[in-house]
């Protein structure tokens, strides 16, 4: 691979592959604070959106391109500090940055991700490929970054290493990977935007419902000591970038994959309605009510 220094850059997708391409926008004041999160942390949190967006598709990560519109008066110390981030988590994938572009900003930071991956032709996973009777599954645990962003609204001032599903979320591209090449998932999508929506996204593609059980779902633990989230978090909160995916009946799914825990969270079911049982098997609608742009807020 070529990368900065031409006027492009130059990839080579390995024979009997196909290119996976994804982009991301991090905002200053919707993906995150300056006051909250340092430099560090938003260079990470960055490049951890486009890598999880291959890692549901499982495949494998080549090349970030970063375009970056900053103020006038951004210190040089605060970009600095924000390739740091990012260069540390892309060489923990073996990720180069091949290039981008930057650009002042009179309306605070903006910074888009776009990465290129590759995945063996024809095995990509998609969102579409959930049938009836599969299985439904999610890697890792739940809601533990909607829960601190929760207390950070309110003022609270967080030690990060003590809330590191937020402040250093890990794309799950491993997971993706042994998914896709052991053939277990049938449909896989990253939990971005929070359960309940992403799942709708699966439902939507495949043409199916699903019936999810309330006690399965994995609640991730927060602070010191640490404390179990709530299930509404867990629901609907976003970034938690953990895998959801569907398997086959037939499939054994392990309990970990990639040293991370696999939780069976309920099945696909016929139909398009989807719904949640709470632990007295009482059923009811659940509605995506996880991160959607431009959707009307009441």
């Amino acid at each position: 691979m070529a990368g900065i220094g031409d006027d492009c850059a130059i990839l080579r997708i390995p024979a009997g592959h196909e290119a996976l391409v994804t982009t991301d926008l991090s905002l200053e004041g919707i993906h995150f604070r300056r006051e909250w999160h340092s430099p560090e942390v938003v260079g990470h949190r960055c490049l951890t959106r486009g890598l999880s967006d291959i890692a549901a598709m499982g495949g494998e990560p080549i090349a970030a391109f970063l375009s970056l519109a900053l103020p006038r008066n951004l210190p040089q110390g605060w970009v600095d500090q924000f390739l740091k981030g990012l260069l540390k988590l892309a060489e923990t994938f073996h990720v180069t940055l091949a290039g981008g572009d930057t650009a002042e900003s009179r309306a605070g930071i903006l910074a888009d991700i776009v990465v290129v991956g590759s995945v063996p032709r024809g095995q990509a996973i998609r969102r579409s490929g959930a049938r009836p009777g599969d299985r439904i599954y999610v890697t890792g645990r739940l809601g533990g970054s909607a829960a601190t962003l929760k207390l950070l609204l309110s003022g609270r001032k967080l030690r990060p290493a003590d809330f590191q599903g937020h402040f250093h979320p890990l794309p799950r591209v491993e997971a993706g990977r042994i998914l896709r090449k052991k053939r277990i998932a049938s449909a896989m999508i990253d939990i971005s935007d929070g359960l309940s929506t992403d799942l709708a996204h699966i439902c939507e593609e495949s043409g199916v419902g699903a019936e999810v059980l309330a006690e399965a779902i994995p609640l991730a633990s927060i602070g010191k000591p640490a404390c179990a989230v709530d299930l509404n978090f867990a629901l609907h909160g976003g970034e938690d970038y953990e895998l959801l995916f569907t398997a086959p009946r037939s499939k054994r799914v392990p309990s970990r994959i990639a040293g991370v825990p696999i939780t069976q969270i309920g099945q696909i079911r016929r139909g398009k309605h989807i719904s949640i049982l709470d632990p007295m098997a009482v059923r009811s609608e659940l509605r995506p009510q996880g991160w959607e742009h431009f959707r009307l807020r009441q």
